[in-house]
């Protein structure tokens, strides 16, 4: 009987999670969404995305991320885990979007943009890419990240923005006196 209850508070509990699937160029081009109603979307993140920066001098301020030591330098770290939500913030060029996945300062997002490379799903977009690593802007800062975060991709739940409304009107008809 207990494995019985156990089973049937794992299974509600899984058919709770999210079904999430990648946000794609299709999804984006089949809905005329406006901003207002990306503001809505739940989005998450793929993969991890590791931002790393090296810290000068005088700046000891951190407001979010962590300090670490690597071969005697200070650098301040962020860490996106997977799964991890974020909200559109605006867009900065026609189909990208910037996401944030900090819970209070919408200065901190990355952009996501379609890549053809990829089946048109959302991608983490950079100033420049060479083949080991790459640099974004977060919040005012530039920082560095591997080049495994050019495949951490936008996801949402699909099942829920996926229901759809009908307006069902049946007309009476309009007869004319004679």
């Amino acid at each position: 009987m207990r494995h019985l209850i156990f089973t049937f508070l794992l299974l509600s509990m899984y058919s709770c999670a999210p079904t999430l699937d990648f946000y794609t160029r299709n999804i984006h081009d089949s809905n005329d969404w406006t901003d207002a109603d990306l503001a809505k979307i739940q989005f998450y993140v793929s993969n991890d995305i590791v931002l790393w920066r090296d810290i000068s001098k005088g700046e000891s301020e951190i407001s979010n991320g962590k300090i670490k030591m690597v071969e005697g330098r200070k650098v301040e770290e962020v860490i996106i885990r997977r799964g991890t939500p974020g909200g559109f913030v605006f867009s900065p060029q026609n189909k990208q979007y910037a996401i944030s996945f900090d819970g209070t300062d919408d200065s901190k997002y990355l952009i996501f943009g379609p890549s053809d490379r990829n089946n048109g799903r959302y991608v983490l977009l950079g100033k420049e890419w060479d083949r080991r690593f790459g640099k974004v802007t977060y919040g005012d800062q530039v920082y560095r990240t591997s080049a495994e975060s050019a495949f951490a991709y936008l996801m949402v739940d699909l099942r829920k923005s996926s229901i759809t409304k009908v307006n069902t009107e049946r007309p009476t008809g309009r007869r004319v006196n004679d």
